[in-house]
């Protein structure tokens, strides 16, 4: 790509031919949570369950967009293979459904997606259940992007809550996303799942590492006040920060050095796009919310490795400077995310990352 350390590949303008501005194709899709949904669907018969893999799809995609500076006229198309015999078509129907409502969720914030179609294949050869994902392109200008070239020692972190229930969400967010789904599967979900669905895992793997959890998708699990099943916390669809950061990079853009999804890698994300010549240092992330230490308790995983397969409930990082923190964090309040200077970027000999706090001290 153009930009060495931007988020998504940036490249020339293919399309129009305008060297002011730069084309933008990405391919993502929601992974193993396909399967959580597979189970959760069979277990209950609740279909709309779907919906929210088809925004896992879409929001994999669109937020790698957003750390690009993207978030306009953007064109979608899905590619869904699934084992017909096993996945019928009032699932592929709420997929369909499903994105389309999120499109238009978005449109009323000022985001236009264009939902272009795809490919729906009957694969059951090559796929046990059904596979999930897509592809976003987009053309924009040049002058509006961001490459991450302008992280910086001297800048501060804010980090955007993925967890809790933002404006325009309809329910409580777990925080979980799109990643580490095949381990949170197997270490929570109990031995019985793979017994009634052997399809659901590949049966290659040793049986020790199957389903080895004590949960069943529809055991109640209480966290404060608020009550919801096993199911519903490790299917949260992923969140966007789309709204939030329309705004930020509208108003604020100037004051935005770069941004990481801390999709997968987690909290270590960062190290593939920051300067070569910087220490990031985060020491004041959010608390864990329950599902990760739930997962942790489940799969009885260190703290390193939590942190570098999860987002811990911190999943999108802004690097700005001090004094515009915080308006960057009163933007994303304002859409009910919740957000707070997680660290900071410190000169170095060489590139590391250290994470501090409530008993942490890793570095990577």
């Amino acid at each position: 790509g153009l930009y060495p350390k931007a988020f998504c590949k940036i490249y020339p303008d293919v399309l129009g031919g305008d060297e002011n501005w730069v084309n933008v194709m990405h391919a993502d899709g929601a992974g193993t949570k396909s399967i959580l949904a597979y189970l959760y669907w069979k277990e209950t018969g609740d279909v709309s369950v779907w919906k929210g893999i088809a925004q896992d799809a879409i929001v994999m995609n669109l937020d790698d967009l957003l750390c690009t500076g993207i978030y306009d006229n953007i064109i979608f198309s899905s590619t869904i293979d699934r084992n017909k015999n096993l996945v019928p078509a009032e699932v592929l129907e709420a997929i369909i459904n499903g994105s389309q409502e999120f499109f238009d969720a978005m449109k009323g914030f000022g985001i236009n997606i264009t939902y272009m179609g795809g490919e729906t294949a009957d694969v059951g050869d090559v796929v046990r259940t059904i596979a999930v994902n897509g592809t976003m392109t987009a053309r924009w200008p040049k002058s509006k992007l961001i490459t991450n070239e302008k992280i910086e020692a001297g800048d501060v972190i804010v980090g955007l809550a993925g967890f809790g229930q933002a404006a325009y969400e309809n329910e409580y967010n777990s925080g979980i996303a799109s990643n580490g789904l095949t381990s949170a599967r197997h270490d929570i979900l109990h031995k019985t799942y793979g017994a009634r669905f052997p399809e659901s895992y590949d049966t290659s793997l040793d049986e020790e590492v199957v389903y080895i959890g004590t949960h069943k998708i529809s055991d109640e699990f209480k966290d404060g006040q608020r009550s919801t099943s096993i199911g519903k916390l490790i299917l949260s669809p992923t969140r966007t920060f789309a709204p939030v950061m329309k705004k930020l990079l509208e108003d604020h853009f100037d004051a935005i050095h770069g941004l990481i999804h801390c999709s997968g890698g987690g909290q270590t994300k960062c190290l593939k796009y920051v300067p070569e010549n910087v220490r990031i240092v985060k020491d004041n992330l959010f608390e864990p919310p329950i599902i990760f230490q739930l997962i942790q308790q489940a799969s009885k995983s260190d703290d390193r490795e939590m942190y570098q397969v999860f987002n811990m409930g911190t999943r999108m990082e802004i690097y700005t400077n001090k004094k515009d923190a915080d308006a960057v964090i009163s933007v994303a309040k304002g859409f009910g995310v919740d957000a707070q200077v997680i660290g900071r970027v410190e000169g170095s000999d060489k590139k590391e990352l250290v994470i501090k706090g409530n008993d942490l001290d890793l570095i990577y």
